[in-house]
């Protein structure tokens, strides 16, 4: 430019990059592709501002940009993600879903009354049903769900997620947990922090116990032998809070673990014991 030398010039430039830098939009969205699959749970960041929903179901972004959203089981080959950007600029993502592939599982030895339930027994199943599908719809502000997650106990693996189950010979729902195969006693962690929701004894799941994460992330521990928490108590990651068990269904002791995005089960063991 006429009049102003190599230095005025690059000390302009400096100067201005900061505003240029300002003026760029920033990527409001971002998380691993790991968990676009069925079964699979998702925790991404947004930039503060960003307005989220799933399928049409918005998501609770926190102060710091955390969110998490989850697939079922036999969830189709796409979703989308709507994303509304600081400055309400408007895009829809369309997420793959990767398909997966099931075992089967065959249970027998199990007592009938476990499998073919009688009415009374059938009114209590459904009312504890009810229990469940309450707590698992608080959509609290926690955010033990974005600072990773450990195992709830170390053992044999004996069910996956997913599996189609066949109790005593007759089909049934699949197997919406995974299964450690863990003495009567052994000692049981919370995966995250969180809050205990629920603390109680259940037909099929025997002694369970249910902690909020934050966000509508759950995640249930049935089987037990005595409980180590109590319903409204606050608990850190790797906190003891139970003792393992035979009690409800079982035809052994051990674990019955699951994780939930609300009422959506999704595989924990990707996320608890990753590769």
């Amino acid at each position: 430019m006429e009049g102003q030398g190599p230095s005025t010039i690059a000390r302009r430039a400096v100067l201005a990059a900061p505003a240029l830098l300002l003026a760029r939009p920033a990527a409001a969205v971002s998380f691993p592709d790991r968990g676009l699959a069925q079964g699979g749970f998702v925790v991404g960041r947004a930039a503060p501002g960003t307005r989220l929903s799933l399928e049409g179901r918005s998501l609770r972004v926190s102060p710091d940009g955390a969110f998490a959203f989850g697939f079922g089981r036999d969830h189709g080959a796409s979703a989308t993600l709507a994303v509304t950007n600081p400055d309400n600029r408007r895009e829809d993502r369309r997420l793959t879903i990767a398909r997966r592939q099931w075992q089967e599982q065959r249970i027998n030895g199990l007592p009938p009354s476990q499998v073919t339930p009688d009415e009374e027994t059938l009114q209590r199943i459904l009312r504890e049903r009810e229990k469940l599908t309450t707590v698992r719809a608080v959509d609290s502000a926690l955010t033990g769900f974005a600072q990773g997650f450990a195992a709830p106990a170390t053992g044999r693996i004996s069910g996956v997620y997913g599996s189609r189950r066949i109790l005593n010979g007759q089909p049934r729902q699949p197997h919406y947990g995974l299964d450690f195969a863990v003495p009567t006693g052994t000692p049981l962690l919370a995966v995250a922090a969180g809050r205990v929701t629920l603390a109680d004894s259940f037909h099929f799941f025997g002694n369970l116990v249910v902690i909020d994460h934050g966000h509508g992330v759950n995640t249930l521990y049935a089987h037990l032998s005595a409980f180590e928490v109590r319903e409204g108590q606050a608990v850190a990651k790797g906190e003891r809070i139970a003792l393992s068990g035979a009690t409800g269904r079982v035809t052994g002791p051990h674990l019955h673990f699951s994780l939930s995005w609300f009422q959506t089960f999704l595989d924990p063991q990707p996320v608890v014991m990753p590769a």
